[in-house]
């Protein structure tokens, strides 16, 4: 079925396009930018996605990193899709990254339709929400107007948010960002699609800070499956779901699994440890005596606010005609 935004409910979907007016006007994007250059680009970028994906359900979660990637290095400017020897392509962090050819096929599209007028960024940020509602979560609205930058260096990739993180760092690196505590946790969530290799958290499993032990904070009736998928000296590039049982659709329940002991990922299990993450988790539970928090629409609003990070508008940048190279 065809995705329309405007199809959802109507109250809700004022208050999100309010939200999102406010929250990209001042990053100088705007919903609609190309309402009269390329009306048809949020379209043709849907399509696409639908279609990668339909062939490839990896895809959605792909994309999501992807934009994660892009945003926290030289800001929100497809500078993660830039070829070279030593682009943030090549950076280690970056090396698994997929999607790549969705969003140069939506480009080729785009270049036909619209010669020089949609960004590489933009498309980008399109096909990350694309990604979300193929995958049944809800839309934002995507404000627009991003510029391509032309500097992309792997060495700035180093630093970005890690699996090893303590809550603090990480809480630092989202600041540094204009990103808050509840941004974090809303962003984590992502994490309910998609899957990581073994070697990213069998060092949890067996000798966990060198203790001969698994991490305590793994629930024990999870451990053996996680040991069963990850078997000491087996195969670090085995790929494990990160929401187990519900990795390919998106909805809110990661949050009951990092409340239960079952996240994968050391840094996410990490927000329920710490007492100053625990309560925005509970939050996103809707534990009773909390102010809830609704998963998907704080959701798109945090990715509306990653997603304006350091943007480059007017004569800043440039367009790019093909997304993996300058012009």
């Amino acid at each position: 079925m065809r995705f329309n935004f405007f199809n959802q409910t109507p109250i809700l979907v004022f208050l999100l396009l309010a939200t999102f007016t406010s929250l990209s006007l001042a990053q100088g994007t705007r919903v609609g930018f190309y309402s009269r250059t390329c009306p048809r680009v949020e379209s043709i970028v849907q399509a696409t996605v639908r279609r990668h994906f339909g062939s490839d359900p990896t895809i959605a979660p792909g994309l999501l990193r992807m934009i994660f990637h892009d945003c926290f290095v030289q800001g929100c400017d497809a500078s993660i899709l830039i070829d070279g020897a030593s682009t943030e392509k090549t950076a280690g962090p970056n090396l698994l990254l997929r999607g790549y050819e969705v969003i140069d096929d939506a480009k080729t599209q785009l270049e036909a339709a619209c010669p020089g007028v949609v960004s590489c960024a933009d498309i980008l940020a399109i096909a990350a929400r694309d990604s979300v509602v193929v995958t049944g979560g809800l839309p934002w609205a995507v404000p627009t107007g991003r510029r391509d930058g032309r500097v992309s260096v792997a060495s700035e990739a180093l630093n970005l948010p890690g699996f090893t993180d303590s809550v603090d760092l990480q809480r630092q690196k989202f600041q540094a960002k204009g990103l808050s505590p509840q941004d974090l946790v809303a962003l984590v969530g992502a994490h309910t699609i998609g899957t990581s290799a073994c070697q990213f958290f069998s060092y949890r499993l067996y000798n966990f800070n060198s203790t001969g032990a698994a991490d305590p904070s793994i629930d024990l009736t999870f451990l053996p499956q996680l040991r069963a998928l990850c078997p000491q000296n087996g195969d670090a590039s085995r790929r494990v779901g990160l929401d187990s049982g519900s990795e390919n659709r998106f909805e809110p329940l990661y949050y009951a699994k990092i409340r239960d002991g079952r996240g994968i990922l050391e840094s996410d299990q990490k927000l329920w440890t710490d007492a100053s993450t625990r309560v925005l988790v509970q939050r996103f539970l809707g534990i009773r005596g909390l102010a809830g928090l609704s998963f998907n629409i704080e959701f798109g609003r945090s990715m509306v606010k990653m997603s304006n990070i350091e943007v480059k508008t007017g004569t800043a940048g440039e367009i790019r005609r093909i997304c993996s190279a300058i012009n």
